[in-house]
Protein backbone atom coordinates (compact mmCIF):
# COMPACT_ATOMS: atom_id res chain seq x y z
CA UNK A 1 0.00 0.00 0.00
CA UNK A 2 1.72 3.30 -1.10
CA UNK A 3 1.27 5.98 1.48
CA UNK A 4 -0.65 9.40 0.81
CA UNK A 5 0.70 12.28 -0.52
CA UNK A 6 2.01 15.20 2.01
CA UNK A 7 -0.54 17.64 0.59
CA UNK A 8 -3.25 14.65 0.96
CA UNK A 9 -2.45 13.99 3.84
CA UNK A 10 -2.75 17.59 5.55
CA UNK A 11 -6.20 18.27 3.31
CA UNK A 12 -7.59 15.18 4.66
CA UNK A 13 -6.48 15.78 8.29
CA UNK A 14 -4.43 13.26 8.86
CA UNK A 15 -0.67 12.82 10.90
CA UNK A 16 2.56 14.19 9.74
CA UNK A 17 4.65 11.44 10.28
CA UNK A 18 2.78 8.40 9.47
CA UNK A 19 0.06 9.84 7.24
CA UNK A 20 -2.67 7.26 8.66
CA UNK A 21 -3.77 8.64 11.81
CA UNK A 22 -6.78 10.94 11.98
CA UNK A 23 -5.74 14.47 13.86
CA UNK A 24 -8.98 15.15 14.87
CA UNK A 25 -11.46 13.21 17.19
CA UNK A 26 -15.28 12.11 14.75
CA UNK A 27 -17.12 15.22 15.63
CA UNK A 28 -20.90 15.75 15.30
CA UNK A 29 -22.49 18.77 13.28
CA UNK A 30 -25.30 18.75 15.68
CA UNK A 31 -22.93 19.41 18.44
CA UNK A 32 -20.28 21.95 17.10
CA UNK A 33 -17.83 21.92 19.77
CA UNK A 34 -17.14 18.52 18.91
CA UNK A 35 -15.69 19.26 15.62
CA UNK A 36 -12.80 21.15 17.21
CA UNK A 37 -11.54 18.23 19.23
CA UNK A 38 -8.05 16.71 18.53
CA UNK A 39 -6.64 13.50 19.49
CA UNK A 40 -3.43 14.26 22.19
CA UNK A 41 -1.33 11.85 19.80
CA UNK A 42 -1.50 9.87 16.55
CA UNK A 43 -3.83 6.64 17.25
CA UNK A 44 -1.56 4.72 14.93
CA UNK A 45 2.43 6.17 15.56
CA UNK A 46 1.84 7.78 19.31
CA UNK A 47 3.22 10.87 17.70
CA UNK A 48 2.21 13.74 20.09
CA UNK A 49 -0.06 16.37 18.93
CA UNK A 50 0.48 18.75 21.12
CA UNK A 51 4.21 19.19 21.31
CA UNK A 52 4.15 22.18 23.50
CA UNK A 53 2.33 24.47 25.49
CA UNK A 54 0.67 27.44 22.56
CA UNK A 55 2.34 24.95 19.61
CA UNK A 56 -1.04 26.35 17.40
CA UNK A 57 -0.53 30.15 18.13
CA UNK A 58 1.02 29.88 14.73
CA UNK A 59 -1.98 28.30 13.34
CA UNK A 60 -3.78 31.86 13.83
CA UNK A 61 -1.84 33.19 10.83
CA UNK A 62 -2.56 30.16 7.88
CA UNK A 63 -6.94 30.72 9.39
CA UNK A 64 -6.17 34.59 8.74
CA UNK A 65 -4.78 34.03 5.46
CA UNK A 66 -7.52 30.96 4.52
CA UNK A 67 -10.29 33.61 5.60
CA UNK A 68 -8.68 35.99 3.48
CA UNK A 69 -9.08 34.12 0.34
CA UNK A 70 -12.57 33.15 1.45
CA UNK A 71 -13.63 36.99 1.81
CA UNK A 72 -12.30 37.58 -1.56
CA UNK A 73 -13.58 34.85 -2.91
CA UNK A 74 -17.23 35.40 -1.87
CA UNK A 75 -16.81 39.31 -2.78
CA UNK A 76 -15.29 38.56 -5.66
CA UNK A 77 -18.38 35.64 -6.95
CA UNK A 78 -20.59 38.58 -5.28
CA UNK A 79 -19.72 40.65 -7.47
CA UNK A 80 -19.96 38.53 -10.41
CA UNK A 81 -23.43 37.39 -9.87
CA UNK A 82 -25.15 40.66 -8.49
CA UNK A 83 -22.99 43.78 -9.37
CA UNK A 84 -25.50 45.87 -7.58
CA UNK A 85 -24.91 44.31 -3.91
CA UNK A 86 -25.25 46.28 -0.73
CA UNK A 87 -22.52 46.59 2.01
CA UNK A 88 -25.39 44.71 4.37
CA UNK A 89 -25.18 42.03 1.46
CA UNK A 90 -21.73 41.81 1.52
CA UNK A 91 -20.98 41.88 5.39
CA UNK A 92 -23.93 39.08 5.98
CA UNK A 93 -22.27 37.01 3.05
CA UNK A 94 -19.46 37.15 4.37
CA UNK A 95 -20.54 36.36 7.98
CA UNK A 96 -22.31 33.17 7.08
CA UNK A 97 -18.88 31.80 4.90
CA UNK A 98 -17.04 32.36 8.11
CA UNK A 99 -18.88 30.86 10.14
CA UNK A 100 -19.65 27.80 7.83
CA UNK A 101 -15.86 27.28 6.97
CA UNK A 102 -15.14 27.88 10.59
CA UNK A 103 -14.55 23.95 11.43
CA UNK A 104 -12.75 23.34 8.50
CA UNK A 105 -10.42 26.48 8.22
CA UNK A 106 -9.45 25.80 12.34
CA UNK A 107 -8.86 22.04 11.17
CA UNK A 108 -6.75 22.32 8.21
CA UNK A 109 -4.75 25.54 9.95
CA UNK A 110 -3.43 23.04 12.08
CA UNK A 111 -2.94 20.66 10.12
CA UNK A 112 -1.03 22.55 8.05
CA UNK A 113 1.05 24.16 11.06
CA UNK A 114 1.59 20.64 12.48
CA UNK A 115 2.77 19.27 9.32
CA UNK A 116 5.63 22.24 8.84
CA UNK A 117 7.10 21.19 11.97
CA UNK A 118 6.81 17.24 11.63
CA UNK A 119 8.53 15.22 9.61
CA UNK A 120 7.42 12.06 7.20
CA UNK A 121 8.79 8.67 8.46
CA UNK A 122 7.72 6.23 5.99
CA UNK A 123 7.97 3.47 8.72
CA UNK A 124 5.77 5.16 11.29
CA UNK A 125 2.38 3.66 10.81
CA UNK A 126 4.12 0.07 10.51
CA UNK A 127 5.84 -0.29 13.77
CA UNK A 128 3.57 -1.79 16.45
CA UNK A 129 3.30 0.50 19.77
CA UNK A 130 2.02 -0.78 23.11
Amino acid sequence: MSQPSGLSSIFSLRCPKCRIGSLFQNGKILRPGTLFTMHSACPICKQSFEPEPGFYFGAMFISYAINTALFIGSWVGLLLIYPDYTLSMLLGILTAVVILSLPLSFRWSRSIWLALFVRFDPGAGNTPHS
